[in-house]
């Protein structure tokens, strides 16, 4: 079935046919029919499958629909991120997507001026993307009425409901009518999530697609053995050896972004990181100059693997291995978005071998290995531009970082 068969309003099958799409991904082809009916919706897959245009098309259709009939002051359709870049990128969905259209879509986020953002609200839109924060702010200030509330949706789900917002989406829920349609849509969710979820929607159609291998069969993932202090020289070699690729690099905390950022720029090789710590401003322009070609390596928290669709990323690599399997799948589906291929490459230090496992087991299959010789691996080494003359003070930061991490870890099993 092409979009053109499609019963929605002929400026949104413009709209998609100017941004290449014929035909829907499976996930839009199972979502789209739910939605335009108003079914409540839990939807499941893998990431760089389309998730954000198979809600976008159905609410756009039908919030121009009845603003042809009516023009109802008020938000119609609520949609909550869990990060600043994942809800800008959801805005720029709906305006490119619903150019032409009657229907007027907003972002708020935290890290700005709330003062522009009420003055925007007070001028009238219909779809607003949220990240909590601001909005709770915005709602307690009367600034924000969410009494007309029409469609709820929670993108990334898991992530928003796992890690500490089920008490904010539950208040959310007494400020929405109690008649509207809720749409949750994630790639990953785990059976307790699932439970908070179903206690939110009211029938709804669960659709889950490739549960098997959450990880996107275009993406080609592997792992390779290299020690904690050895690191910063495979991601140099890596780096130079794909000079001309979008590389997407991800690392356990802030500091060792910045650190990883510096050990990078004495070899020469540019880069730029994004974390909570950067301002607003500063990480939006990153995020642009990366989605440019401005920016070819990225270092990055886990703050840019939720859903942030970034063009054209051809290669992810894990510098720190993340603490689950969740992550790992948002973070390797930073690649292989669309109809494009893509590797991950994760290095794996012998203080993250049981993390390692820890994925294996819940992906249900074994990563492949990549296969490193001690002179392949004296070779890498010895190829670095780096010079310093103060090893022992590196040396003393990667232990200390090292030992951090090893009573996090162990703090966490208790």
């Amino acid at each position: 079935m092409k979009f053109e068969q499609y019963h929605i309003v002929d400026e949104i099958k413009e709209n998609i046919a100017k941004l290449g799409f014929r035909r829907p991904t499976d996930i839009q082809f199972k979502s789209i029919p739910s939605i335009l009916k108003g079914e409540d919706v839990l939807a499941i897959a893998q990431t760089g499958t389309g998730k954000t245009a198979a809600f976008a098309i159905p609410i756009l259709h039908q919030l121009h629909i009845k603003k042809i009939l009516s023009r109802p002051d008020g938000v119609k359709c609520l949609i909550m991120a869990p990060t600043h870049e994942l809800a800008l990128q959801i805005d720029t969905v709906f305006k490119t997507i619903g150019k032409h259209t009657r229907v007027t879509s907003f972002c708020i986020h935290g890290g700005v001026d709330q003062e522009p953002q009420i003055e925007k609200l007070n001028k009238g839109v219909d779809v607003l993307v949220a990240t909590p924060g601001r909005m709770f702010d915005l709602v307690s200030q009367g600034a924000l009425n969410l009494k007309r509330v029409e469609i709820l949706v929670l993108d990334e789900a898991d992530h928003m409901l796992d890690l500490g917002f089920i008490k904010d989406i539950r208040d959310l829920m007494r400020h929405l009518p109690r008649k509207r349609q809720t749409l949750f849509f994630s790639a990953t969710i785990n059976d307790k999530i699932k439970k908070i979820a179903y206690s939110l929607v009211n029938d709804a159609i669960r659709i889950q697609l490739s549960p098997k291998d959450p990880v996107a069969k275009k993406i080609d993932h592997a792992v390779a053995f290299v020690e904690m202090i050895d690191k910063r020289f495979f991601l140099e070699n890596i780096i130079k050896s794909n000079e001309d690729k979008k590389i997407l690099v991800f690392v356990r905390t802030k500091v060792r972004a910045e650190r990883v950022k510096s050990a990078m720029e004495r070899v020469g090789v540019i880069t730029d990181t994004i974390h909570g710590d950067k301002l607003q401003e500063e990480r939006e322009q990153t995020m642009n100059n990366f989605r440019g070609d401005s920016l070819k390596v990225l270092i990055a928290t886990d703050v840019s693997a939720r859903g942030i669709d970034i063009p054209n990323v051809e290669y992810v690599v894990n510098y720190d291995l993340p603490d689950t399997s969740e992550y790992y799948v948002h973070r390797v589906g930073r690649t292989g978005r669309g109809t494009h291929r893509g590797q991950a490459i994760s290095l794996c230090s012998s203080e993250e071998k049981d993390l390692l496992a820890e994925i294996e087991e819940n992906l249900g299959k074994s990563i492949q290995r990549i296969e490193i010789t001690k002179g392949e691996y004296k070779d890498v080494k010895s190829a670095t531009d780096e010079k310093t003359d103060d090893w022992k003070s590196l040396l003393k930061t990667i232990d200390q970082e090292d030992e951090a991490y090893k009573k996090r870890k162990k703090k966490k099993k208790r």
